[in-house]
């Protein structure tokens, strides 16, 4: 019995995912608030039933209460997440945080399948985040002089990597090669996660200033130098994302296709030189090219990878079908691969889809707002999560070498997490500008127009008033002219 609904739910879950996929995209077409409202509520309805099914599959699976437990603690902070975000901001976007929490309820069921401890521990940290990341919109629309601080970006960003590598050298603390980060308390923090959103602000503040070809290269000098210690400490993914963003933000803000084709050379000269400098490069390059013709050599976590996606094929084996466990860090880098397998790869394509459609949003906002300092924040913010996806999709499918970075919000990693949801917060917040300054342009309207309506009014009665006073003192009105045909018979008769 509990192999017929684990095989009936899976597809029931595919089905309900690609509805809530086709209402990601479907709600630009209409205008109607009411019908968009609807849509919005039907999502979040989608959401909370694969979230049922998943977590019912599971205790059945393994009948175990604290399963049940944890489906419902998330219920209340997925629920609290979309009521306090309504309703401390009532002008927020809806399907941004619709699939926000559409993305981390994903990656708790696939969490809490691979480790119920570590899922327990993305949930603690989730939580703190939302709490976080609720104070931030109140930032970006009460700090106004936020563009002003581009000195403080740039020295927090480059102290920030830094340390990173000094503490990496000194305790010798490496993560698959690579100085990531240290650690406090028994929490390990990834100051780069953070600092790829300082590092946006910081390109944003220096473009608003200023776009001459002096200060273009002071800036591009500063964010150089940024990749650099990425570089130095080995962290190759997050080098490469602060590197495509900053040629992004540079050619939409300066227009000039020149600029990217220099930046492309130079990334191309910097890859070729990580290959012979870096071993750990090498080694990832090598199991792109033939994963297994170096499966024991550091070819063993793609070829497993792509093992699970194709035995997963378009339905998936269901939850607990497969053995996704055998994927090297699967709750992690490689959690995608863990999704197809058993969710199917229809459900991994509208993951894709669900994060390509927040990108899309992010580019509508960036679009319409009309400072420029904020118009780049949330461009570059977007370019960020979008090429990030790109990724860590692109590394466990082949179709890039493998950069070692997580799946947004999906993925387990608390510094990911928390720069993820603070992105999201900080796009929600620019989000609300627009539509302060959308309101501001329809009251000036209305103000002119109102405006124009009293100055003809006026004009109207200056008008009258004017007719009136050219009359002689004391004379009466004219009368019209058979009222003084009957006068003039009058006398005559008398």
């Amino acid at each position: 019995m509990v192999n017929i609904i684990v095989e009936f739910s899976k597809y029931l879950m595919i089905i309900l995912v690609t509805m809530y996929t086709f209402t990601c995209f479907s709600i630009f077409g209409y205008q109607n608030p009411d019908r968009k409202k609807n849509m919005l509520r039907n999502q979040t309805m989608i959401m909370f039933m694969i979230q049922l099914i998943a977590y019912l599959v599971m205790y059945l699976e393994k009948e175990d209460m604290k399963v049940l437990a944890f489906y419902l603690m998330q219920v209340v902070l997925f629920g609290a997440t979309i009521i306090l975000y309504t309703f401390i901001y009532p002008k927020v976007s809806r399907l941004v945080v619709n699939n926000m929490c559409m993305l981390l309820c994903i990656g708790m069921i696939m969490l809490t399948r691979l480790n119920y401890t570590i899922a327990v521990k993305q949930f603690v940290i989730a939580s703190a985040a939302i709490a976080i990341s609720l104070v931030v919109p109140v930032i970006i629309r009460k700090f106004k002089l936020l563009s002003e601080w581009r000195n403080f970006y740039a020295v927090a960003g480059i102290v920030s990597l830094a340390a990173v590598v000094v503490i990496g050298i000194v305790m010798r603390r490496r993560t698959g090669g690579a100085m990531l980060g240290f650690e406090i308390a028994g929490i390990n923090i990834q100051p780069s996660e953070l600092v790829k959103i300082i590092f946006v602000f910081f390109v944003a503040s220096s473009f608003k200033m200023s776009t001459k070809f002096k200060d273009i290269v002071i800036t591009t000098a500063l964010a150089a130098f940024h990749v650099l210690i990425l570089v130095a400490s080995k962290d190759l993914g997050a080098a490469l994302i602060i590197f495509v963003v900053y040629l992004v933000m540079l050619y939409v803000a300066t227009r000039q296709p020149l600029y990217i084709l220099a930046g492309a050379g130079a990334g191309s000269m910097a890859a070729v030189l990580a290959y012979y400098l870096f071993n750990h490069v090498r080694v990832r390059v090598i199991a792109w090219k033939d994963p297994f013709a170096s499966y024991s050599d550091g070819g063993y976590q793609v070829a497993q990878s792509l093992f699970a996606i194709g035995t997963g094929s378009w339905f998936g084996m269901g939850l607990y079908q497969g053995a996704p466990d055998t994927i090297p860090v699967a709750e992690s880098d490689f959690i995608f691969s863990a999704i197809s397998e058993e969710m199917g790869l229809i459900f991994a394509l509208c993951i894709i889809l669900i994060c390509v459609s927040c990108y899309v949003m992010f580019l509508n906002i960036s679009m319409q707002l009309h400072t420029l300092f904020y118009k780049l924040v949330a461009l570059g913010l977007g370019t960020c999560y979008i090429f990030q996806v790109f990724l860590n999709i692109g590394g466990v499918t082949k179709f890039i070498p493998s950069t070692g970075v997580t799946l947004p919000l999906v993925s387990y990693g608390g510094s990911s997490l928390l720069s993820t949801l603070i992105m999201f917060a900080i796009i929600q917040g620019l989000y609300i500008l627009r539509e302060d300054e959308e309101d501001d342009i329809e009251r000036k309207k209305k103000e002119k127009l109102r405006i124009k309506r009293s100055g003809q009014e006026n004009k109207t009665k200056r008008r009258e008033a004017g007719n009136v006073q050219k009359r002689p003192q004391g004379s009466k009105p004219r009368r019209p002219k058979q009222s003084e045909e009957k006068t003039r018979k009058e006398q005559r008769i008398r």
